[in-house]
């Protein structure tokens, strides 16, 4: 079995939309914010990130004024358990990943009840069930995942990931991993030496272009377990 780490969300990048997802310390109840769509999509499968308003109302916050026209990249989307991708980090799902394997979702998320570094959690969980081409998405089912959404050509690449139902998911609490050391943050080393280390030097979490690899994916799984996160089929 092998498990990948993966950071999704808004970030304060300029392609991840200035901003990041609130987060309640206490409860480690949060908000999952994607980043912004920056393809035409196909009509009526457009996704606001107003849709979001209750949901970030419920934590005294609202939508920053440059994202309430925009729409979201929403992936992945935990509704329809799909997990896109393209390019370089496409080939890597591909290339290390089979049915049964793990993707762990992690984002950068604002503490509401504190000023302070932000906070680096897992907010949710895939087992692979099994890969397809977004090109191949009929159009019935494009609405499942930001990749088919898009008005894409014949020769696109863009690849899906499908996730295995009741196993699958977005946690209902999310599980703090990182803290900020040495000028960037990274995984804590208590769970680092839990889960078996890690593929990234110093668990080093800002970036997942290289989709890191869990050294020992059972070790992991055993942690995460041991936690008893709660899976919940909705994205807010």
């Amino acid at each position: 079995m092998n498990a990948l780490l993966c950071r999704v969300g808004a970030d304060t990048s300029p392609g991840g939309g200035g901003w990041n997802g609130p987060v309640n310390g206490a409860t480690r109840k949060f908000v999952y914010v994607p980043i912004p769509e920056s393809r035409s999509v196909h009509p009526g499968l457009e996704r606001p990130y107003t849709s979001l308003n209750a949901s970030l109302s419920a934590f005294g916050v609202e939508l920053p004024g440059h994202l309430r026209l925009q729409q979201m990249h929403l992936d992945p989307d935990f509704d329809h358990l799909t997990y896109g991708d393209v390019g370089e980090r496409a080939k890597q799902l591909k290339a290390n990943l089979s049915r049964g394997d793990v993707i762990v979702f992690y984002a950068g998320l604002r503490d509401t009840l504190q000023p302070g570094p932000l906070v680096y959690a897992i907010i949710g969980v895939f087992v692979v069930d099994e890969f397809v081409l977004a090109i191949n998405i009929s159009p019935e089912a494009r609405h499942q995942n930001a990749h088919s959404r898009r008005v894409i050509d014949p020769n696109n690449l863009d690849l899906i990931v499908r996730g295995r139902p009741l196993v699958s998911g977005r946690l209902d609490r999310c599980l703090p991993i990182g803290e900020f050391k040495d000028r960037a943050y990274r995984v804590r080393p208590d769970l680092v030496e839990a889960w078996g280390g890690l593929s990234v030097k110093d668990g080093y979490l800002q970036r997942s272009a290289r989709l890191p690899r869990f050294l020992n994916p059972r070790r992991f799984c055993n942690w995460l377990k041991e936690q008893h996160p709660v899976l919940v089929q909705a994205n807010n």
